[in-house]
């Protein structure tokens, strides 16, 4: 017990050393990125000083602080997509311009998300992985027998039965994330909403005006509530690390260290693909990076796609030259829609490894062909917060006719690669909003081409006013 209270009071120690960076103006992805240190150093020392039951005592209050984290997180998602979607199409002039960018932004998101499916395939299958190679324990046993009783809210759709069930019966059930398609109800909602208020603009404008100040108030409502709710994410970070490595088994680690290498490997192609899309609508990809890692560093150590929403909008429309309305769609849509790590590449990689066991051949086209279609249209509704892969894993396999307990078995590396399916997935969503404003000639170009400033970080984003 006593070392319990003295890891405890070393952790509240690296907490308030945290409070006084972020208080000495440090940028909050620089605070975030300590907290990831911090959280790592700690989770090793653990692992090398103590025995499992200290260990156990020690994270069962620590991660009472990373997993209130990961709960406001799935607090604003909602709200935070809700009034970003509301707000993009209230802004839109027509229904016309509406139409163009959401086929394009959608049509971005959905074309990379099929393609990161089949490179998730051919990766998974060049290092000849197989679920029938992996070891159940009692943990991975545990959350196998947790997914199973997940799955039958979702295993017994079709695809067309899939498709209706996005569309909300009740808005007002959707936003307290009551069914596993909630957040693309919410979508749908809002933007049916948007086109109300166009239209309202149009037919009374006096009373439109007054809606859409309506709406621009809410959104900076929600807007400060993201900001109070981001600038805990280092300590939110620092718990989560220290738990997954405190944690985590070495031995665990190391027999799945090949699904861990692939995992890395297919999403590295996934962001030299993004660069090929970008250059070949002529964006220089290499700009584009400079311009938007500072986000891309966020969205690897808070695991949230929907949390950098924010950073995602300002990050387009003062470093890339994306109109709002565009930025806004991109990110919204980015952050439930098309996510090319976590709908994309997961879903894809765990198909291939129960293939060979259920006498499968990867490579006939039929059902590649199948795979990819099912996972880029499950890919709609996957909300942008930790455990969103899974989430598609839920849809794809059961639809595939395959078991979900492998994902079960991966439960000792998930966090460390889903880290990086979160940067790819925001990183997705602002190359389809560079893409769509390429495309329909609306890049401020000038923006782009500016350089840096030295204060043009996450931190300084959250500083400013809406």
């Amino acid at each position: 017990m006593l070392l319990v209270l003295f890891n405890l009071a070393v952790f509240f120690l690296l907490m308030l050393l945290l409070g006084k960076l972020a208080r000495s103006g440090q940028s909050l992805s620089r605070q975030v990125l300590t907290g990831l240190l911090f959280g790592v150093a700690a989770g090793f020392i653990m692992q090398a000083l103590y025995d499992a039951t200290t260990i156990a005592g020690t994270l069962e209050w620590v991660n009472m602080i990373g997993s209130g984290y990961v709960r406001l997180l799935q607090m604003i998602v909602i709200p935070l997509v809700l009034v970003s979607i509301l707000g993009a199409v209230a802004r839109m002039h027509n229904a016309t311009s509406l139409g163009k960018i959401s086929v394009l932004t959608l049509g971005v998101l959905l074309f990379t998300t099929a393609i990161s499916a089949l490179v998730g395939v051919f990766v998974t299958h060049s290092f000849g992985l197989n679920a029938a190679d992996l070891v159940q324990g009692a943990r991975e046993l545990a959350r196998a027998e947790q997914l199973e009783s997940q799955v039958a809210s979702v295993a017994n759709l079709s695809i067309p039965q899939l498709v209706v069930s996005f569309i909300p019966r009740n808005p007002f059930a959707d936003m307290t994330g009551a069914s596993p398609t909630a957040v693309i109800g919410v979508v749908i909602f809002a933007v049916f909403l948007g086109l109300a208020t166009l239209t309202l603009l149009k037919d009374e404008p006096e009373l439109g005006r007054r809606v859409i100040g309506g709406i621009e108030a809410l959104q900076a409502l929600v807007m400060r509530l993201v900001r109070l709710v981001m600038k805990l994410t280092p300590y939110g970070v620092m718990a989560l690390m220290t738990k997954v490595i405190a944690g985590s088994n070495l031995q665990d680690v190391i027999s799945l260290g090949g699904f861990l290498l692939a995992s890395y490997l297919a999403i590295a192609i996934m962001f030299v693909i993004h660069g090929m899309l970008l250059t070949f609508v002529g964006v220089n990809a290499k700009r584009f990076f400079t311009k938007v890692w500072p986000v891309l560093a966020f969205a690897f150590t808070s695991r949230s796609s929907a949390a950098t929403i924010p950073l995602n909008v300002q990050a387009q429309t003062s470093k890339l030259g994306v109109p709002e309305s565009i930025a806004n769609f991109s990110a919204s849509f980015g952050a439930t829609i098309g996510q090319n790590g976590c709908a994309g590449i997961y879903p894809a990689m765990l198909a291939v490894m129960i293939a060979p066991t259920m006498g499968i051949d990867v490579l006939d086209p039929l059902w590649l062909a199948t795979l990819v279609g099912v996972i880029t249209l499950a890919s709609f509704g996957v909300a942008g917060v930790g455990g969103g892969a899974t989430f598609a894993a839920l849809i794809v396999l059961p639809i595939m006719g395959m078991p979900v307990a492998l994902a079960a078995l991966l439960i000792s590396i998930e966090p460390l690669i889903d880290m990086a399916r979160t940067a790819l997935n925001v990183n997705g969503s602002m190359t389809a909003g560079t893409i769509t404003s390429r495309l329909l000639g609306q890049t401020d170009q000038a923006i782009f081409a500016k350089d840096e400033q030295a204060d043009d970080t996450p931190g300084a984003a959250l500083s400013r006013p809406l």
